[in-house]
C-alpha cells in the first residue's frame, strides 16, 4: 500500500511537468504571433520611406532571430528563423523597392503565421 502514494506523486509530478510544458509552448505560441504580426505592420507603416522601413527590417529580423534561438519547438523555430531570413535578404533602395519590399513581408509574414498556428496546434 506505500506504492499507491508513491505512484500518485509520481503520476502528480508528471502532469505538473508536461502541463508546464503546455503552457509555455502555449506562451511561446502567443507571443511569436504577437511578434510576427507587430513586425508586419510596423514595416506596413513605412512603406513610403526607403530609410524608415531598412530599420524596420533589420529591427524585426533581429527580434524573430533572438526569439527563435530562445524556442524550444521546432517549427516554432523554424518559422521565427524563416522570416528573420526573408527580412534580411530584402534590398530597399528607392520608394519603389519599399513598397514591393512591405508587399513581400505582408505575403511572407502570412505564410509563417500560418506555420506558427500549425506549431502550436
Amino acid at each position: 500500500m506505500r506504492l499507491l502514494p508513491f505512484a500518485a506523486a509520481c503520476a502528480a509530478a508528471v502532469l505538473l511537468v508536461t502541463g508546464c510544458a503546455t503552457v509555455d509552448k502555449a506562451q511561446s505560441c502567443a507571443e511569436a504571433t504577437q511578434l510576427i504580426s507587430r513586425t508586419i505592420s510596423e514595416i506596413g507603416k513605412v512603406a513610403d520611406d526607403p530609410a524608415a522601413m531598412r530599420q524596420k527590417l533589420e529591427d524585426g529580423a533581429a527580434d524573430l532571430e533572438g526569439m527563435a534561438s530562445k524556442a524550444a519547438d521546432t517549427t516554432l523555430r523554424d518559422a521565427l528563423q524563416g522570416l528573420a531570413d526573408s527580412l534580411q535578404k530584402l534590398n530597399v533602395d528607392d520608394a519603389n523597392a519599399a513598397v514591393d519590399a512591405a508587399q513581400k513581408v505582408a505575403t511572407d509574414g502570412a505564410r509563417y503565421l500560418r506555420q506558427v498556428s500549425e506549431a502550436c496546434l
